[in-house]
């Protein structure tokens, strides 16, 4: 039995990846990273957390979201080490974010690469959209 599905694809791994796909009112993001539309990456991790919730808010509005739709996060770091010594800027970025304290649950996972070099962290999330 098929589901239906809203899909939205964008960026250089459109062909291979959905930035999010929804069925019902569940929304699914693929992770976002801290790189911009001209394939600029920051060297700081505060940076690259600004601008990879610019591109969770870019795919939300694609389905008619905000950030106060997101239920769930899950962070995926190269380093959970820098993570810890720059606690406060990366979640003083996700709360400028969300407009004050996020209202989500959240899980952070070290691994030991991401998509591409340079890259210090991407955050997955779910979001419910009436």
């Amino acid at each position: 039995m098929a589901i239906e599905k809203q899909v939205f694809r964008s960026g250089p791994f459109a062909e291979f990846i959905a930035q999010g796909v929804k069925t019902g009112p569940i929304l699914h993001l693929s992770g976002q990273v801290g790189m911009d539309d001209e394939g600029e990456i920051p060297e700081s991790i505060i940076a690259q957390t600004q601008l990879a919730y610019v591109n969770v808010a870019t795919v939300l509005a694609e389905f008619g979201a905000t950030l106060d739709n997101v239920v769930d996060e899950t962070f995926f770091v190269t380093d959970v080490g820098e993570v810890h010594d720059h606690m406060e800027g990366i979640y003083g970025a996700r709360a400028e974010a969300y407009g004050g304290q996020p209202e989500v649950t959240q899980t952070l996972i070290g691994t030991t690469a991401l998509v591409l070099p340079g890259l210090k962290l991407e955050i997955k999330c779910v979001a419910i959209v009436n």
